[in-house]
């Protein structure tokens, strides 16, 4: 693809190589493949580890976002609570 320019092509490498898929399969592979589904160069250690690493970064902070989702859920759920008790004390205890 002659026409297409090195600044789209770099882009849509890195959205395939940094996809779930392929970092899944970078894991375990042996060996690379051409896009025209040949053998090619050999994966090394290095880049089997990366694939790794970057893997654990995202399920890690996934982790961690979806715990700050539950505590906020939380938090917003014990203070609506505690705002419903303080205004069941009020229509008891006021003077109408």
């Amino acid at each position: 693809m002659p026409d297409l320019d090195r600044k789209t092509m770099r882009t849509a490498l890195g959205i395939h190589t940094g996809s779930l898929r392929y970092l899944k399969v970078m894991e375990k592979a042996k060996v690379r493949h051409d896009l025209d589904g040949t053998p090619g160069a050999e994966v090394t250690d290095t880049h089997r580890a990366h694939a790794t690493q970057v893997l654990q970064d995202r399920f890690k902070k996934e982790a961690e976002r979806k715990k700050a989702e539950r505590d906020a859920a939380a938090a917003e759920e014990a203070t609506r609570l505690h705002a419903e008790k303080l205004n069941q004390l009020t229509a008891k205890f006021s003077r109408k």
